[in-house]
């Protein structure tokens, strides 16, 4: 529906990220889920910025769901905080810098502590909040520190654009737009329990926890639907 997936499994995609880690040369991943890509539908710029990145990966179970309704099925969900687990790990094992981009002040400094309990070894060259207004001290700071994984988690869609329109500034290796997992780190906000993770309804824990949020998904069933009507039209055109 004019966003294109990349078609991974888990490993699969670790093991791409890894190596955009190590080509060193400001690569960046996207994490789209139906209200990124519905999103996407009416802000060319947010589309281009999703077509231009180097991974794409459907972070949310609708995307899935749709893509099995038009016959073109992905291999699985793949959440963006979990794949950000498994670099952190990676980085810790083989001696990666991180630098932390986003929330509010604060948070990401309690991030970068509670990451450190987790992997002892995890070198954090670098943090900085997301209430900036100037780029060019940011990606200078970034560009100082040199890391090989940078998390930036502005939320959408400002964290796509930005990563899109600063990747040729910036000296890192791989960037992940990752929405508002600082805060899941830092323990500021916590993310729905295993069984919720299990059941694909992580979506819907988050809105039982935050009301405001069914503001955001009500165009959802939209998605869907359009779904729907393009594999009906595709099955009348003759092409499944």
């Amino acid at each position: 529906m004019g966003v294109g997936f990349d078609d991974l499994t888990r490993d699969e995609a670790i093991t791409l990220c890894k190596n955009l880690i190590e080509e060193h040369r400001g690569a960046y991943m996207v994490t789209p889920n139906p209200e990124i890509v519905m999103a996407a539908w009416d802000n060319p710029e947010l589309h281009r910025a999703i077509c231009d990145a180097d991974l794409v990966i459907p972070d949310g179970i609708g995307v899935v769901k749709a893509a099995k309704i038009l016959g073109t099925p992905l291999k699985e969900r793949l959440p963006g905080i979990e794949i950000g687990e498994a670099i952190l790990e990676y980085a810790s094992n083989v001696g990666k810098s991180v630098f932390l981009l986003g929330a509010k002040p604060g948070v990401a400094e309690l991030a970068a502590q509670k990451m450190q309990e987790m992997y002892p070894k995890l070198n954090i060259c670098g943090v900085n909040d997301g209430y900036f207004k100037d780029d060019a001290p940011v990606i200078e700071k970034i560009n100082a520190a040199k890391p090989d994984f940078l998390m930036v988690c502005l939320g959408f869609p400002k964290q796509e654009l930005w990563m899109a329109e600063n990747a040729p500034k910036l000296d890192v290796g791989l960037m992940a737009g990752l929405g508002g997992s600082l805060d899941v780190f830092a323990g500021t906000v916590l993310r729905a329990p295993e069984k919720w993770q299990r059941m694909n309804a992580e979506w819907l824990y988050r809105c039982i926890k935050e009301p405001w949020r069914f503001k955001r998904i009500a165009r959802l069933p939209l998605f869907i639907l359009k779904a729907i009507c393009k594999r009906i039209r595709k099955f009348f055109n003759g092409k499944g």
